[in-house]
């Protein structure tokens, strides 16, 4: 009997291992997310260089740190940068393998991106509107097609270093809003936040994420 009992128990473990191996092999191969975290401090990354090195450190402590990621936020100003163009060629998929866009068109057009698939690196899912607490609010500080915004008004709080007066712009990954329009839909373009810091993000149904694309 208490052979038989060890050899049950190292069945289950050899399955559990197997089930590891299969997730932690997706991941690898995983070139979408959303930050399961934010900066801590508000939207302020450190400007795109803090963002990027945030997405990688995620990225690698899951076993994908093989690609070169890059969070999908644009800045503003004489040298603005479109997130668009930050991010690569595609296809990118998420930790369970699931293509949520085929290039950048797709992206921008018809893609797959909605609260089930977009997926932090992990492959959890994140809350959205109807959940407690919202966290729906990506920050990108783009326009829908992906480019940056002009003029003066500041939608990417600093170019990602304010962490208390500012805005950013955001979009909801989950695809819903208080209203049935493009905007409330929209993934990468729903509204400015009510400030930069952490709780200004909260308040209007955020918690600092970001999107996280693998550009090679």
């Amino acid at each position: 009997m208490p052979t038989l009992r060890f050899g049950k128990l190292a069945a289950i473990a050899l399955l559990a291992l197997g089930a590891s191996g299969g997730t932690q092999a997706q991941q690898s191969n995983m070139t979408f997310f959303v930050t399961s975290t934010g900066s801590g401090k508000g939207a302020d990354f450190g400007g795109l260089a803090g963002a990027d090195k945030l997405c990688q450190s995620l990225a690698a402590a899951v076993g994908a740190g093989n690609h070169t990621w890059r969070a999908y936020l644009s800045t503003q100003g004489a040298k603005a940068v479109n997130a668009r163009d930050r991010i690569g060629p595609g296809p990118w998929q998420n930790a369970k393998g699931v293509v949520v866009a085929k290039n950048v068109a797709d992206l921008h057009g018809a893609n797959n991106l909605n609260k089930e698939t977009a997926l932090t690196e992990k492959g959890a899912a994140v809350n959205g509107r109807g959940d407690t607490p919202n966290m729906h609010d990506i920050l990108t500080g783009s326009q829908p097609d992906g480019r940056a915004f002009a003029g003066a008004d500041d939608r990417t709080c600093g170019n990602w270093t304010k962490s208390a007066e500012g805005n950013a712009q955001v979009g909801h990954h989950d695809r819903m809003g208080l209203r049935d329009d493009d905007a409330s839909k929209s993934w990468n373009s729903s509204h400015p936040s009510r400030g930069c810091s952490d709780a200004d993000l909260r308040g209007t149904g955020g918690a600092g994420f970001i999107y996280c694309f693998a550009a090679k």
